[in-house]
């Protein structure tokens, strides 16, 4: 959508953009390639006239010429031709096919991974319905648990640097165990929904995903000040394609880390209070333990990683077709081959670590999505708000300016589910009881 509007108004204010004139010295370094003085005072009528031959099949040949003479009166070139809009038409298109095929693998690769979790939320269905093993009573030595084992005790992770580098590493193999899972599992219904104990966790999940990704797919508007920021300096010498690479790769193993140390904390919360509890071990989820206290910046940033990891293989196949492999906007080997190496690292890192890492550790913040509620229910819920809504705008607009009457107890929850369901990006309900599946 946003990318169709954006490709309209280049064709809408194609005439105005060919007459923002510049000084030709500037264009002369504000080149992707060499500039070579040489060739331009030698060949400046044969490019005319080559420019004129190309550009006479073209439809908006009148505008090129007009914005060429309209800059010439004063001095100046025009900053942008109509053959860079066209091609620029042509970018925006790939940018849009590779983000889309991108992220639709990230969430098949990632998806696969996660769906392994489904196992282990079978059996504690199964022993949900084991009369015995519930009417047991329990007593948990908190330094024995697994999930504690694995995550406060030994060598090192009761140090802040040396725990901070463990999660480094743990994201890259066995990033969410069965305990971790059955722990945060666990703490998450014991803190949202006590009156649900028997709460599908992994569909509840795999639901939230999947609104979260819907939105992942898309290109928002702060994402393209960034690729025009990067198309301004993409300048010969600087090798900015080469450097901005790293970009996302920094990122995502900053954030793969991060989650990672959530799951750390919660274990260092319990161990560092009990020694030994009745029943199971629960943890307390909470926005606290996210970036700025919200768990929404962890998608954002791998929102932003997609899309940029997207943007530099879209750019390497544009130029690839449109300019050649051997042109000098493609650049060196020994550049284009580490970009390479670095856009796959980030794909199946993203996929099989990243994406399950953000599913489950999201979810120990201290509100829940409206993924909890079925489609059915959302719909319900949507409905009734906005009908006691109305009522409420009718019984206003009956009594005048209501006379100073304090609005009702349902009115008032009306107004505020209709607020949850108007503000699409916190899409997060405050805890209560009772919540099914």
């Amino acid at each position: 959508m946003l990318l169709g509007f954006i490709s309209l108004l280049l064709t809408v204010f194609q005439g105005s953009l060919i007459k923002i004139c510049v000084k030709e010295s500037v264009t002369h370094h504000l080149l992707p390639c060499e500039f070579s003085s040489e060739e331009s005072l030698s060949g400046g009528e044969s490019s005319s006239n080559t420019t004129d031959l190309t550009s006479h099949n073209r439809r908006l040949l009148a505008e090129e010429f007009q914005g060429k003479g309209y800059c010439a009166a004063k001095n100046k070139v025009p900053l942008l031709s109509v053959e860079a809009l066209h091609h620029l038409h042509i970018f925006i298109f790939v940018l849009a096919i590779v983000h889309v095929t991108f992220s639709v693998l990230t969430v098949v690769f990632g998806g696969a991974k996660i769906r392994q979790w489904k196992h282990w939320e079978d059996s504690v269905a199964k022993d949900n319905y084991d009369a015995e093993q519930v009417l047991k009573p329990k007593l948990t030595h908190v330094p024995q648990h697994p999930f504690i084992r694995g995550r406060f005790l030994g060598i090192g992770k009761n140090s802040a640097i040396l725990g901070w580098l463990h999660s480094f590493f743990k994201q890259f193999h066995a990033s969410v165990t069965r305990s971790d899972y059955m722990t945060m599992r666990l703490g998450f219904i014991m803190t949202h929904c006590k009156g649900n104990p028997k709460l599908n966790f992994y569909k509840y999940m795999i639901r939230a995903l999947e609104d979260d990704f819907k939105k992942v797919v898309g290109i928002s508007w702060y994402l393209w000040i960034f690729v025009v920021i990067f198309l301004l300096l993409n300048i010969n010498g600087w090798h900015t394609y080469f450097w901005i690479a790293f970009i996302p790769l920094i990122l995502l193993l900053a954030v793969g880390t991060k989650l990672e140390h959530v799951i750390t904390q919660l274990a260092h919360e319990v161990a560092e209070k009990h020694v030994a509890i009745e029943g199971e071990l629960v943890v307390n989820p909470s926005d606290d333990h996210f970036w700025f206290h919200r768990p929404r910046i962890v998608l954002y940033l791998i929102h932003f990683i997609l899309f940029q990891n997207a943007f530099e293989i879209a750019f390497f196949f544009w130029i690839w077709v449109q300019y050649g492999f051997d042109s000098c906007i493609m650049g060196q080997v020994r550049y284009i081959v580490p970009r390479l190496v670095v856009g796959g690292f980030i794909q199946v890192l993203c996929s099989y670590s990243t994406l399950p890492l953000y599913a489950i550790v999201t979810q120990m913040g201290s509100s829940f999505k409206k993924a909890i509620f079925d489609e059915h229910v959302q719909a319900g819920i949507v409905g009734w708000a906005q009908k006691v809504k109305r009522k409420k705008q009718l019984k206003t607009a009956t009594n005048g300016s209501g006379e100073g009457k304090p609005p009702t107890e349902g009115s008032a929850m009306g107004i505020q589910l209709g607020r949850v369901t108007r503000k699409e990006s916190a899409e997060e309900i405050l805890p209560t009881t009772g919540a099914h599946v």
